[in-house]
């Protein structure tokens, strides 16, 4: 039996949305060590699977990897369109299991197109493949259109900038009983839209913060620096999307952003992707006290939810067993 796991990813925002400039998207975030997706696999001759959408992913891996068939099954999953990367990390997960239970090599960043994954950001592959703080380059502008694209015409975009997670740091996720954030058509008719409106002096903005305060930061072991960074990188990509969310951060993510930043222990607080899912940077030290502001933040909003504590993943999927 093939066993693959892996975490969660936060999604801090894209480089640029703007078509006045070269290249569009180029997203940045960071690989969780919880919570977790988790899959074993069985070679067999059918799909046999009870999930619906985990069905149709192990199609697909069966058809890339030219294989009769498996018996999947799936021991945990994220929770779905929070925010955590639910879609890719599954997806990626059953195409790498299903590889291993049949040793063979899932090619996972020349194959998740074909399972309609890494159209626009990289970041939910390359923390699949590597961990890490991750950012990557998008796509040319010139290949930018109103329609979306058929499932596998595009690639996954490269890696600029990876660098290993301070061991000392640590991630406060609040998942606030809320809508879940936008997926499929609803967010490719939301992003056209932020993409032909964007205005490109933001995007100089974000360069800026990203370049002289977060690359720094995580390279130097400054968590204080990095975290008002990426919150600040979130602000401005929440400019972009204030009429498609309602604000600069979707409901009611704006009034637990505001509360946990009011927190010693908690460095910068943001939205990941489209949310509920609010994040926060701490540290080892500091995170009894960041979970506390956390649930206080979520008292202040009359809003019900979790908070949990996440380490950072440095290293890829694991990937245990096999035939």
């Amino acid at each position: 039996m093939a066993q693959v796991t892996v975490g969660a990813r936060l999604h801090f925002g894209f480089q640029n949305l703007s078509l006045a400039y070269e290249r569009l998207y180029g997203g940045l975030g960071v690989a969780l060590e919880s919570p977790t997706v988790s899959v074993e696999a069985l070679p067999a001759d059918e799909i046999r699977c009870e999930d619906f959408r985990e069905r149709e992913y192990a199609r697909c891996a069966t058809d890339i990897l030219g294989v009769p068939g498996i018996d999947l099954q799936v021991r945990e999953t994220l929770p779905g369109h929070v925010g955590l990367g639910s879609g890719t990390q599954l997806a990626l997960t059953v195409l790498a299991a299903t590889a291993r239970a049949y040793d063979c090599r899932p090619e996972i960043r020349d194959n998740a197109p074909a399972l309609d994954r890494g159209g626009r950001s990289g970041v939910g592959v390359s923390t699949f493949e590597r961990g890490g703080f991750v950012v990557d380059a998008g796509h040319p502008t010139e290949r930018f259109t109103t329609d979306r694209p058929s499932r596998g015409e595009w690639s996954v975009p490269p890696v600029v900038a990876q660098h290993t997670i301070p061991e000392a740091w640590r991630f406060v996720v609040v998942l606030p009983e809320a809508e879940p954030g936008r997926s499929g058509d609803n967010e490719d008719e939301s992003m056209r839209t932020v993409v032909e409106r964007a205005d490109p002096a933001i995007a100089d903005d974000i360069s800026a913060v990203l370049l002289r305060q977060v690359l720094p930061a995580i390279a130097g072991d400054d968590p204080e620096t990095f975290g008002g960074g990426v919150a600040e990188i979130g602000r401005l990509n929440g400019a972009w999307y204030a009429d498609e969310q309602g604000g600069v951060y979707r409901p009611p993510v704006g009034e637990l952003v505001t509360e946990m930043e009011k927190s010693p222990a908690i460095f910068g607080a943001g939205q990941s992707s489209w949310g509920p899912a609010v994040y926060g940077v701490t540290t080892k030290k500091d995170a009894d006290s960041a979970v506390e502001a956390a649930e206080m933040a979520l008292d202040s909003a009359s809003v019900g939810g979790d908070v949990l504590v996440a380490r950072p993943r440095n290293t890829g999927a694991s990937v245990n067993g096999k035939q």
